[in-house]
C-alpha cells in the first residue's frame, strides 16, 4: 500500500456536497416558504443551516474554534441570506476541501458548541450532507441519490445513537421501515423522517 493510500481520508464528502448543489437550480423563491421534512423548519432555513454548517464544519476541520464551531444551531430561526444563490455552493466546496486533509480527521475538533474526536467530527458533517441534501429535495420534489459508502456511515452514526435519542439530540426516534427497504429509506428513517414524506401528506 502506498503513502497516499494509507492517508487518505475515511470518506470525501463531494458527492454529498455535490448532490445539494445540483438541487439549488430548482429552488426559486416561490420554495422559500415551502415545508421540508423536518418539522417547523421551511426550505429557507434549511439552505440557511445547510449554509452555516458548512462553515462550521469547515473550521471544525481546520480546527479553528470560534463562533461558528461554538454554537449549537437553532435551525428554525435561521435567515437565509439574499446572494444564498452565490454562496451556498462555495461554502459547500471550501467545507469539502478542507475535509480532504488526512489531519482534519486526526486529533480532537469542535462542532455545535460539542468537542469530538476529528473523525467523528467528519462522520457527523458527512451525515449532515446526506440528510439535509434528502430534505431539499423531497421539500422540492427533486429526485436524490446518495453513495452506498455515505448511507452505511450514515446509518453506523445514527445507529450508535439509539432507537429513540435523548431529548435535545438533533434527531427523533427511529421511524420503522422493513429490513429489506432501500438504503436510503433505512438511513432516512434512522434519523426520524418518515422516507415517504412529501409536502402536505
Amino acid at each position: 500500500m502506498d503513502n497516499e493510500a494509507k492517508t487518505a481520508p475515511p470518506q470525501d464528502l463531494e458527492p454529498a456536497a455535490r448532490q445539494i448543489i445540483g438541487l439549488l437550480d430548482a429552488v426559486d423563491d416561490t420554495w422559500l416558504s415551502a415545508p421540508t421534512p423536518c418539522p417547523g423548519v421551511t426550505v429557507s432555513a434549511l439552505l440557511a443551516h445547510i449554509g452555516g454548517l458548512a462553515v462550521a464544519f469547515r473550521d471544525a476541520a481546520h480546527k479553528e474554534p470560534g463562533p461558528a464551531t461554538d454554537t449549537a444551531p437553532a435551525v428554525r430561526e435561521m435567515v437565509l441570506g439574499d446572494d444564498w444563490r452565490g454562496t451556498l455552493p462555495v461554502a459547500l466546496d471550501r467545507m469539502v476541501n478542507a475535509w480532504r486533509s488526512p489531519d482534519a480527521w486526526q486529533g480532537m475538533s469542535r462542532a455545535g458548541s460539542v468537542d469530538l474526536p476529528g473523525e467523528v467530527a467528519g462522520m457527523v458533517a458527512l451525515n449532515e450532507l446526506v440528510l439535509h441534501g434528502w430534505d431539499l429535495a423531497r421539500a422540492t420534489g427533486q429526485p436524490f441519490r446518495a453513495e452506498d459508502a455515505h448511507l452505511h456511515s450514515t446509518l453506523g452514526l445514527l445507529a450508535a445513537m439509539g432507537d429513540s435519542p435523548p431529548a435535545g439530540a438533533p434527531f427523533g426516534p427511529r421511524v420503522p421501515v422493513p429490513d429489506d427497504a432501500p438504503l436510503l429509506d433505512r438511513a432516512v428513517a434512522r434519523s426520524g423522517r418518515r422516507p415517504d414524506w412529501k409536502p402536505g401528506g
